[in-house]
């Protein structure tokens, strides 16, 4: 199960993110056609599931893009079905202590690195004997999201957490966490860019990689210029909307 996201960041590629709010397998299979590198499927704030999260492996898996997903909590029961489910990375939301990254990566490792269960239905090839267990270990992603004040506070110990392969920064709650409002995501405040190179140099020293939630792909090419490993550009329904106004201002024009 090579995880060619993965691969290619170790490559020293930047990669674009797309993210599933909508809760169809034909959305994603529409979004898995645009050329993102990987597709998030979102349970914390999309209106997903655990059964649209599967559906949405499915609509994209024929096109290429790596799955992942973002989980609704640092849960284990959900973080094990996703992994199951086919995502080949997760990105944990509200990881603000050392103590809470452990058990998330944890939640996602088979044994000895974690406490993971055996049973992968769907990524280890509806159940079938395979080689997912050998290189799950390996391949899977394990990505805490930092987006408080506690988490920054302990960030090196939240990287030093051994199977940790980088973080997601979330812009609107680091802000509301050190008090920086409205919230938005294409931030240009002085002290929230210094905070982002502090974020790059730390996982850039440990090999590890970042990314970051943007709301525009014009912030997204900014972002790889900073020095992020990946962005995200909003969400599928954020786009739509999008789209849909400005040929409506079009046609109206």
């Amino acid at each position: 199960m090579a995880n060619k996201l993965k691969d290619a960041w170790k490559a020293g590629k930047k990669t674009v993110n797309g993210w599933l709010a909508i809760p169809a397998a034909f959305s994603a299979e529409v979004m898995a056609q645009a050329g993102f590198e990987s597709l998030t499927v979102d349970l914390q704030h999309g209106v997903q599931d655990y059964q649209s999260a599967v559906a949405c492996f499915q609509g994209m898996q024929p096109h290429g893009p790596t799955p992942m997903a973002r989980t609704p909590w640092n849960e284990p029961g959900i973080i094990g079905k996703l992994l199951d489910g086919g995502a080949q990375g997760l990105i944990c939301p509200m990881v603000n202590t050392q103590a809470q990254c452990e058990a998330f990566v944890s939640a996602c490792k088979y044994p000895p690195k974690g406490t993971r269960s055996n049973g992968p239905i769907r990524a280890g090839i509806y159940g079938e004997a395979g080689g997912y267990f050998n290189t799950a270990n390996d391949e899977v992603l394990c990505l805490p999201m930092i987006e408080t004040k506690e988490a920054l506070d302990n960030l090196d110990a939240i990287l030093d957490v051994p199977g940790v392969d980088g973080i997601y920064v979330g812009p609107t709650d680091l802000g509301i966490s050190l008090g920086i409002l409205p919230p938005h995501l294409d931030r240009e405040e002085p002290e929230i860019l210094k905070i982002y190179e502090h974020l790059i140099q730390a996982t850039q020293r440990r090999g590890q990689w970042a990314g970051i939630h943007c709301l525009t792909g014009a912030y997204v090419k900014r972002a790889h210029g900073m020095g992020f490993t990946f962005g995200t550009i909003g969400n599928d329904s954020g786009l739509m909307l999008t789209a849909a106004k400005q040929q409506l201002a079009a046609a109206r024009g």
